[in-house]
């Protein structure tokens, strides 16, 4: 029997009580190892997902021999390893400096940059706005009071990234223009392209600025959303489409279940890779030049590398036995779910907790773990608006794709 659920109260709703920033950040980093129920878990910036072959070949070496085994991509396109000792930090350091990936010891947790990872004809490179901004970030000794979680988005013009609902975003446009978005305002500011990485630098002082001369505390542009003007030009709707999986135009597209490879899985995608790897914020890879006749080594080492499948825009965080505060093993929850089902529909992504980590942007299927099932729900972010129906384990799978198939 599916009971009916009320909505979950929704902390950032306006009128709501915003969360409590008065404590430090806690976000982790790659010196600073979070503590979880596997061991310690390090996470690595990657402005704009982007990775060398080489890079990716020392991450895996790290995962091996520091770490579970394991590499994770995450919901903005970074990744994290797990199982480490918690006294690693310092070896890990030295091997991420040594290829590069560790740039600044200061600013390593407010490099938050994702980019449109889709061919370079668009309007704009938005490779190389993600270079400048991420060196110039670390080049400024303010940009140290960013919140681990404050996110920058270089969209091409496509609206794939610009969906995010980033703290800063730029947006491509035609001709040597671009818009600055600050948060999830409906209007945004005309900039030259050429001053686009200037223009968002300057929004993430201005939003710090702000906040020291209101005397207020706050992680995210949409927590306070009155500082700061906007700007005059009226968005469109985003898209935030990723790339469709299998052979895209200049490469390939691929992805691990749930985000997740081993380091055997990582070095199939790195000799797959011609120089270089785009990490997405959906938890996939693109490798830009790489042939088609890779696709079935690719998908021979477990890969997903092909689209319209449940498993597509599927997602859920760690679970039992990584993560204390999960009341189920939701990864094997969900994996048992999807098993068999058929094409996917709304992204959906299953959580142990009320925390609901690296949920999806936009509208989703939101599966939480209740202790006694799971509550099924299909919410826009921030979530708790959606009606819930609590079900069993049994009838988990039956009502998420129920759920996916809802439109609005």
């Amino acid at each position: 029997m599916l009971a009916a659920m009320p909505p979950t109260p929704d902390a950032t709703a306006p009128g709501a009580a915003v969360p409590d920033r008065g404590r430090a950040d806690a976000c982790p980093g790659a010196l600073r190892l979070h503590p979880a129920d596997d061991g310690a878990l390090a996470r690595v910036r990657l402005p704009g997902g982007l990775l060398t072959a080489r890079q990716a070949m020392a991450l895996a070496a790290a995962a091996q021999e520091l770490g579970d085994g394991h590499l994770e991509i995450t919901s903005r396109g970074n990744v994290q390893l797990r199982g480490l000792a918690s006294h690693c930090g310092a070896e890990l350091g030295e091997r991420l400096r040594t290829v590069g990936l560790l740039p600044s010891d200061t600013h390593e947790r407010v490099r938050n940059i994702v980019a449109s990872p889709g061919p370079a004809d668009g309007p704009a490179d938005v490779r190389a706005w993600a270079r400048e901004l991420d060196a110039r970030l670390c080049a400024s000794p303010w940009a140290t009071g960013l919140s681990g979680k404050f996110l920058f988005a270089l969209d091409d013009g496509s609206g794939d990234v610009a969906a995010l609902n980033a703290d800063v975003t730029l947006i491509a446009g035609p001709h040597g223009t671009a818009l600055l978005r600050l948060g999830r305002a409906a209007t945004a500011r005309p900039v030259p392209a050429g001053q686009a990485v200037d223009a968002a630098l300057a929004a993430a002082r201005d939003f710090l600025d702000a906040l020291r001369a209101a005397g207020r505390q706050a992680w995210h542009l949409r927590e306070a959303p009155d500082l700061l003007a906007p700007g005059p030009v009226e968005l469109p709707a985003f898209a935030g489409t990723p790339p469709p999986l299998g052979a895209v135009p200049g490469g390939l597209s691929v992805a691990p279940r749930f985000g997740t490879a081993s380091c055997a899985q990582w070095r199939v995608l790195a000799d797959a890779a011609e120089g270089e790897l785009r990490l997405t914020p959906w938890r996939g890879v693109v490798l830009p030049g790489a042939p088609a006749a890779r696709l079935a080594d690719l998908a021979a080492a477990g890969f997903r590398t092909a689209p319209r499948a449940a498993w597509e825009r599927a997602t859920a965080c760690t679970g039992l036995p990584g993560c204390g505060s999960s009341l189920a093993d939701v990864r094997a929850d969900a994996a048992r779910a999807l098993e068999g089902a058929g094409t996917g529909g709304l992204p959906v992504h299953w959580s142990g907790c009320e925390r609901r980590c690296g949920h999806p942007a936009g509208q989703w299927v939101d599966v939480l773990a209740t202790g006694q099932g799971y509550r099924v729900a299909v919410q826009s972010a921030p979530p708790g608006r959606g009606t819930a129906l609590d079900v069993t384990n049994e009838e988990m799978a039956e009502a998420v794709a129920e759920a996916r198939r809802t439109t609005k």
